[in-house]
């Protein structure tokens, strides 16, 4: 059987705009600028046939053809990361973490996670920052400032108010076992740690991209 479907780059692209009602979300979220999320929007529409959203000033909505149009395609793209998942062999995950360049690594215990966590494979990029991550050569960021990166979820690293160090991912895989289990790994560090690591970023002046 062959399946009659549009390019599959231009659905991602109304997926995440239709999830965030949004096309500069959706772009942080896939790592493109907001004009190539509303060219793929665009495009997609006028191969369908029908408006899917409707662009008013400073708002984008949902048509009622966009609003049927949306479970669907969301729900396809469910199935195919969970039979994705499914396939992969035991240590087949790749998990790439950026760091900026104030951090020390030791305080991570970077050996114990890959200890831990046989199946995922740990690389780290040192210094990194937000500009890594939204290019995509990171998955995920530690980077250091306030955590307000719109279309990313930020978890406090250290403890506190104010600027910090915090664990920065896109929202489409913040959610993905792999940084999931970094998450709860970071949560789980000795308070000392967390602590050392704080002071030191403090120390060096560094401010996250």
């Amino acid at each position: 059987m062959t399946y009659t479907l549009p390019p599959l780059n231009a659905l991602r692209a109304f997926e995440a705009a239709a999830r965030h009602l949004s096309f500069k979300l959706a772009a942080h979220e896939l790592h493109v600028t907001p004009a190539a999320v509303g060219q793929q929007v665009k495009a997609l529409e006028a191969r369908l046939g029908v408006r899917l959203f409707e662009r008013l000033h400073k708002q984008l909505v949902l048509t009622a053809a966009g609003q049927a149009y949306l479970p669907g395609i969301s729900d396809g793209f469910r199935r195919i990361a969970d039979a994705t998942s499914e396939l992969k062999p035991a240590g087949a995950v790749l998990l790439r973490l950026g760091v900026h360049g104030g951090l020390d690594l030791r305080r991570l215990a970077l050996a114990e996670f890959r200890g831990a966590h046989v199946d995922i494979g740990l690389r780290v990029l040192q210094p990194a920052g937000l500009h890594e991550l939204v290019e995509g050569k990171v998955d995920m960021l530690i980077a250091r400032g306030l955590g307000h990166h719109p279309g990313y979820r930020c978890d406090r690293v250290d403890e506190g108010a104010g600027l910090g160090d915090w664990l920065v991912a896109p929202e489409g895989s913040a959610d993905c076992p792999e940084v999931v289990s970094f998450r709860a790994w970071l949560r789980a560090l000795p308070v000392e740690s967390r602590h050392a690591t704080q002071h030191r970023g403090r120390l060096l002046g560094i401010v996250g991209s």
